[in-house]
This record gives structure tokens, C-alpha cells and sequence, in this order.
């Protein structure tokens, strides 16, 4: 593949100095703050879930959504999602990951002309980057930011695969410097015996729901070494999105044992829903859309013991399920 587009630095990422200043005091009461992600133009639902948000956690001290902001990475439609924030109520901070329809640009003519035949249109990799960018107030993918003391990390794809290779779509390729630099503050945090949430749109394979389905086990084009990473660290919660599948599923939460890292307890990893359509395994290695109403994501609670994960329906506002993940330091 060709060199990575987007300018990525590998020296001082948005927010860290602010993360780390927050976050290295004493542990104090319990910090609570919200996962979403999916959007996908849905904005209806989306408001809907802010409103809900709101009356179950309004001293919220964040809000990350795990990619797939917009339904194609127009600015326009980055400005939709931006006007919806600003009609209801959210918290101050919010943390943003890019998803793979932050890339789906090239498969237009123009707004209102699907033309894949034609891809990438005119539209250039270098041109999606900075749309993300200028709605994201950063100039990298990946970054650190802190919900009340609590580091939150933010990764996702330094190219969008199909420019560098014809065969590939929406695979996930990651620098060797957003890799060093994920091991840096996973180790840093590690000392400070703080649990560290990380955010990113496409699943690990072999992790949560839907990831052992054979439409999930390749966004990864170095899975092994991500994993390799993650999987050092007992107190490491990686949230992902993507599959839109339904946080009824018994494998909504699981601990990934990642072998070689000497840690054989793992690290939990988190299925984040969606805002938009739910889906499903549809018994034959596919998917089934659920149909109907769908809106879900997460609620997180850090205590200096525990981390409580509650899985909320947006649409019934009811609690769906909770697990309460003990921390290690």
C-alpha cells in the first residue's frame, strides 16, 4: 500500500496534556459518562438518544461515539450532525471516531447520483481526512481525551483502504506511529493504575457480537499486532461499533484473552449498537436486518473498584442488561 494519507503526527496528539493533567489526580466519586455510535444520517434517533441521555446521566461527563458519524462524510451531512447537537441537550466533552462511512464520498457523482461504477469520482482520500478533521476540531485520527479522570482513547484507519489497493474496501490500517503511541498510553495509564477506555469504530474479530460471523473477521489488516497491544492490559475497555448488532445478545460484553501478552485474564471488549438499523445473525452466515425501531447504546460507570457497563434502549428508555467488570489495579 502507498504512504498513509491524512497527516497523521506522531509527536503531540489533541487533548493528551489536558487527559493526562485531569486524570492523574486521586480517584474521587464514581464517573459516569455514555457510548454511542452509528448515527448514519439517522439524526431523528439520534436527538432521541441525546433526550434520553440527558434525564438518565445529566451530569454526564462524556460522550464518545464510535465512528460512522455521518451516512458518507459530506460536509453538509457533518453539519447536520453538528445542528442536532446543538438542539439538545449533551455533554460538554465529546469524543469522536472515525468510522468507515466517513469515507463513502467517492461513491457519489454528486449527493444525489450513487456511481460506484465511476469511484472515487474526483473525490480525493486527503479531502475525506480533512472533513473529518474540521468537524472533529483535530488534525489526526487517533487522540486522548479524559470523561471526569478517566482516559478515553480514540483510534481508526490512516487510509481508506480502496485508494492504495483496488481488492480492499473499508480494511483498517494503522501507522506504526498511532501504534507506538497507543503502547505509550497504555502503559503510562497502566502506571497510573487508571482503566483506560478506547474507542474504534470496527470490531476486533473473534471479540463481541457479530465478530465471529465471517462478515466481521477481516477490518483489520494488522489485527494481530492491535491485539497483541490491547491484550497486555487487564484494565483496557475497547468499545467498537460497526455491526449494528443488538445488545440483547449474550456476547454483548466479553474478556479477549490475547495469547503470548502474559495476561491471562484479558481485556473487555464492548459492543456499542447502533442509532440507526439493528441487525442480527441470520443463521447462515449472514445478517438480518431486526426491522422496526432501533436505537441503543451505552451507559459506563468507573468506581475505583469496578467499571458497571449498562446496555439502554433509546426508543422504550428502559435499561436492557448491566455487567459490573472488577479492575485489577
Amino acid at each position: 500500500m502507498a504512504a498513509a494519507a491524512g497527516g497523521v503526527a506522531a509527536a503531540a496528539v489533541p487533548g493528551q496534556a489536558e487527559a493526562q493533567s485531569e486524570a492523574q489526580g486521586l480517584w474521587g466519586p464514581a464517573v459516569r459518562f455514555n457510548v454511542i455510535s452509528d448515527i448514519q444520517g439517522d439524526l431523528a434517533d439520534f436527538g432521541r438518544a441525546l433526550d434520553d441521555l440527558a434525564a438518565i446521566n445529566p451530569a454526564s461527563a462524556g460522550l464518545g461515539i464510535a465512528g460512522d458519524i455521518t451516512p458518507r462524510g459530506y460536509d453538509f451531512e457533518y453539519a447536520q450532525v453538528r445542528q442536532t447537537l446543538g438542539k439538545h441537550p449533551r455533554p460538554r466533552k465529546v469524543a469522536w471516531a472515525i468510522g468507515n462511512h466517513e469515507f463513502y464520498v467517492p461513491k457519489w457523482r454528486d449527493p444525489d447520483t450513487l456511481a460506484q461504477e465511476t469511484w472515487p469520482n474526483g473525490t480525493t482520500e486527503d479531502s475525506l481526512f480533512r472533513s473529518f478533521y474540521n468537524f472533529a476540531g483535530r488534525n489526526t485520527v487517533y487522540t486522548e481525551t479524559s470523561f471526569g479522570g478517566i482516559p478515553v482513547l480514540c483510534l481508526g484507519t490512516e487510509r481508506y483502504a480502496k485508494y492504495h489497493d483496488p481488492k480492499l474496501w473499508d480494511e483498517v490500517w494503522i501507522s506504526d506511529q498511532q501504534f507506538t503511541w497507543l503502547e505509550q498510553r497504555l502503559r503510562y495509564w497502566a502506571g497510573w493504575r487508571k482503566p483506560v477506555m478506547v474507542l474504534t469504530h470496527h470490531p476486533l474479530p473473534n471479540t463481541v457480537s457479530g465478530t465471529h460471523n465471517k462478515l466481521y473477521k477481516s477490518d483489520y489488516l494488522q489485527p494481530d499486532r492491535l491485539l497483541s497491544i490491547l491484550g497486555r492490559h487487564k484494565d483496557v475497555f475497547l468499545f467498537s461499533g460497526h455491526t449494528h448488532w443488538d445488545l440483547n445478545l449474550s456476547d454483548w460484553v466479553v474478556r479477549r484473552v490475547v495469547p503470548g501478552t502474559g495476561n491471562l485474564e484479558g481485556f473487555t471488549v464492548v459492543n456499542t449498537a447502533a442509532v440507526q438499523t439493528g441487525w442480527v445473525d441470520d443463521g447462515k452466515g449472514g445478517e438480518v436486518s431486526l426491522g422496526g425501531a432501533f436505537n441503543q447504546g451505552l451507559q459506563v460507570e468507573v468506581s475505583s473498584r469496578s467499571v458497571v457497563i449498562k446496555a439502554r434502549d433509546f426508543t422504550t428508555r428502559t435499561w436492557l442488561k448491566q455487567i459490573t467488570v472488577p479492575l485489577h489495579s
